[in-house]
């Protein structure tokens, strides 16, 4: 099962691929940043070609899923070349192949800008994370500065248009209808880019608020 948008979804990983080496030039300390907080059984959406493999810590276990099967092959061979024990499987952000309360962390990296139903996305990871467990993200968002969120709108529709590519997303508002507790929230590059780690709650804060 592949979600709507599926040829936009794969155009897009494919530009940000030929672009990895810049990216993890001018991102790697968000790469950092995201995958060393990684814990336990780790699921990687939208994983790409892998640009994230080398910063996470050897003590995890990781899990990934990716809509384009190429993408998958070079992970692979990535994850071997680095020595990491990684299950990749093909599939639907919009449908996980994991049952509930499944993984210790989620991690999103630039992926949700691309999956043409964010809001369904992080619901379904926020399903298959487990109580207590940590939803980490790093994404390029619709910046609260009036100026740039002007030029965002202004190629929005160019970028979604040419390569499935939305800018003026914010997945925070996603993150607290699942109602999941926001522990750390960055922006920078001028508020396009944002950290973001959400903890899902355990049984008994869940029975408390209720």
């Amino acid at each position: 099962m592949r979600y709507s948008g599926h040829a936009f979804t794969v155009q897009t990983r494919a530009i940000y691929d030929r672009r990895g080496g810049s990216v993890q030039a001018w991102g790697g300390a968000d790469l950092r940043w995201l995958c060393s907080q990684a814990q336990g059984e780790t699921l990687e959406i939208g994983i790409g070609r892998g640009r994230t493999l080398p910063f996470y810590p050897r003590h995890v276990h990781l899990s990934a899923i990716e809509i384009s099967p190429v993408s998958l092959e070079i992970v692979a061979r990535r994850a071997r070349e680095l020595g990491l024990d990684a299950s990749l499987r093909e599939g639907d952000a919009a449908a996980l192949p994991y049952p509930d309360d499944h993984f210790d962390t989620v991690v999103f990296c630039f992926a949700l800008c691309t999956i043409p139903n964010d809001r369904t996305a992080i619901a379904e990871a926020a399903r298959v994370l487990r109580p207590g467990g940590l939803l980490l993200l790093v994404e390029h968002v619709r910046s609260p500065r009036f100026l740039v969120r002007a030029l965002e709108r202004l190629f929005d529709p160019i970028t979604v248009r040419r390569s499935g590519d939305h800018l003026l997303r914010e997945p925070l508002e996603h993150i607290l209808a699942e109602e999941l507790e926001v522990q750390c929230l960055e922006r920078r590059l001028l508020g396009i880019v944002e950290r973001l780690a959400a903890s899902k709650p355990e049984a008994d804060e869940l029975a408390e608020a209720v």
